[in-house]
C-alpha cells in the first residue's frame, strides 16, 4: 500500500499490509475518521492489495490465469502492498475491478433495499476473477437500522472470501452488535508540520496559507487542503483580521459595518468563530512568550505585537469565552445580528482598554 497516498495513517497501513502477509484478514472493518482524513484511499488501497496477483501468487496459479495476471513466481514473498502493474492493480485504479464493489445510495441515507440488493443477495455470488469479493461502503453512518440490521446477519455468516468495508465518520451511529463483529481502525490526526509540508511541495501553498490551514484543520489533511486553495476561505480570513484590526481602531461606526459584513459568511460562521479564536491565541502567545516564530497569523505579526501589549491574560481569557458563548448562541438560532454585535461589543471593550 502506498502510505504517501493516506498522508499520517500508516498504522492503518501497516495493519492491512500485516493482515495481508500473515493471511489474518477479517471478514468485516470498520475506519473511523472526518471527512477528508484519506477513509476511502485506505480502502481502496486496501482492496487493491488484497486482489493483487503478487499477494495471491497460489490462488491465481492454481486456478491457470498466470497468462491473464502475468504471475511468474508463485514462490515470491508477498509484501502485503499492491505491485500496480498486474491486470487486477489497473482494473482497481481504474474502478472496474470486478471484484470490488461499490455500495450506492440515492436517498439521504442507505437503507434495507439498498443493503439487500447489493450485498445480501450478491455475496453468495463468487468472486468473478479474485481471491475475494470485497465490499465498500462509504457514509455508512447513513445506514438506517434495519440496513444495519440487514448487513449484520450477512457479516455474521458470511462466505469464506467475502470482505466488507464501512467507511464512516461517527463509528457511535453503529449497533453495538455491529461494532462487535468488525475490526476497527481510527484515523488519527496528522500532525501540522507534515500537512504544512504537503501543501507547499504538492499544492505550491505559499508557507503563510499553508501554515494558517494546517492549523485550522486540526489535523484533516483533506480539510487543510480545501481550505488553502479556496478562494472563499481566503476572503474569510481577510475579512476577520480586517475585522479585529478595525474594532481596535476605529469607532462604534465599525461595529454595524462589521455585523452586515459578517453576515455574508453564515454558511462558514464555524470557520469564522475558529479563526477567532485562533487569532487571540496568536495574541496570548505573543504575550506569553514574545516568539514571532509561533504565531499563526505571521504576516499579521505588527498588530498582534501591538494588542499583546494593550490586553492582559484575564481580557484575553474573557474574549475567549465571549467567542464560545456567541458560537452556541448562534447554533441554538438566537437572533443572528444581536449576538455579533454583542460580541463585537465585549472585543472591543476589552482591547480598547
Amino acid at each position: 500500500m502506498e502510505s504517501a497516498r493516506v498522508l499520517g495513517q500508516n498504522h492503518i497501513v501497516k495493519h492491512f499490509e500485516n493482515a495481508i502477509k500473515m493471511k489474518k484478514i477479517s471478514h468485516a472493518y470498520i475506519i473511523n475518521g472526518e471527512e477528508g482524513t484519506g477513509k476511502i484511499r485506505l480502502a481502496e488501497e486496501f482492496a487493491k492489495a488484497l486482489q493483487c496477483v503478487d499477494n495471491n501468487p497460489e490462488f491465481y496459479a492454481d486456478n491457470n490465469m498466470q497468462f491473464d495476471f502475468g504471475v511468474e513466481d508463485t514462490e515470491k514473498t508477498v509484501t502485503g502492498r499492491a505491485c500496480g502493474r498486474c491486470k487486477s492493480c489497473k482494473q482497481a485504479d481504474s474502478k472496474n475491478q470486478p471484484d470490488i464493489k461499490y455500495v450506492t445510495y440515492k436517498k439521504s441515507g442507505i437503507g434495507v433495499d439498498e443493503i439487500r440488493e447489493q450485498i445480501n443477495d450478491d455475496i453468495d455470488i463468487k468472486p468473478y476473477s479474485s481471491r475475494y469479493k470485497i465490499y465498500i461502503i462509504a457514509d455508512s453512518e447513513k445506514m438506517t437500522v434495519q440496513a444495519q440490521n440487514a448487513l449484520l446477519k450477512t457479516i455474521e455468516e458470511p462466505p469464506e472470501y467475502a470482505i466488507i468495508i464501512l467507511l464512516t465518520t461517527n463509528a457511535d451511529m453503529f449497533l453495538p452488535t455491529i461494532l462487535s463483529r468488525c475490526v476497527l481502525l481510527n484515523i488519527r490526526p496528522v500532525k501540522e508540520e507534515t500537512i504544512k509540508n504537503q501543501l507547499m511541495s504538492e499544492y505550491g501553498v505559499n508557507p503563510y496559507e499553508a501554515n494558517v490551514a494546517a492549523v485550522f484543520s486540526g489535523g484533516n489533511p483533506g480539510k487543510a487542503i480545501k481550505l488553502a486553495t479556496s478562494e472563499d476561505f481566503k476572503e474569510l480570513k481577510q475579512h476577520v483580521t480586517g475585522m479585529l484590526m478595525s474594532l481596535e481602531r476605529g469607532g462604534m461606526d465599525n461595529v454595524t459595518t462589521n455585523i452586515a459584513e459578517a453576515g455574508s459568511f453564515k454558511k462558514q460562521i464555524d470557520e469564522y468563530f475558529s479563526l477567532m479564536r485562533i487569532w487571540f491565541r496568536d495574541v496570548l502567545v505573543y504575550k506569553a512568550t514574545g516568539n514571532i516564530d509561533s504565531l499563526i497569523f505571521q504576516d499579521e505579526y505588527k498588530f498582534i505585537q501591538e494588542m499583546s501589549g494593550k490586553i492582559n491574560f484575564f481580557d484575553l481569557n474573557s474574549i475567549l469565552k465571549a467567542i464560545d458563548y456567541a458560537e452556541s448562541r448562534i447554533k441554538s438560532n438566537v437572533n443572528f445580528d444581536v449576538t455579533m454585535e454583542v460580541l463585537f461589543l465585549a472585543i472591543k471593550e476589552r482591547i480598547k482598554k
